[in-house]
């Protein structure tokens, strides 16, 4: 695969970088649904306000990941 193939090429800062990213990644989609399934959280926030900020991560997430992937080419 050509991402793992330029991820060995990369200086170990770079990898590092590129993991954190990923970790982050998953770190924003985790919280999104999160928002979308935790029924009683100890904050109480309005459903359609949770659902919100549940999309607006997952985008912020899908955004991050096209940059990640963009900066890898």
């Amino acid at each position: 695969m050509k991402i793992f193939q330029n991820f060995k090429q990369k200086s170990p800062q770079q990898r590092f970088l590129f993991v954190l990213g990923l970790v982050f990644l998953g770190l924003y989609v985790f919280l999104g649904v999160t928002l979308f399934v935790w029924k009683s959280m100890p904050v109480e926030i309005p459903y359609t306000r949770r659902v919100i900020l549940g999309v607006i991560l997952i985008v912020y997430a899908a955004i991050r990941f096209v940059r990640l992937q963009q900066s890898q080419e």
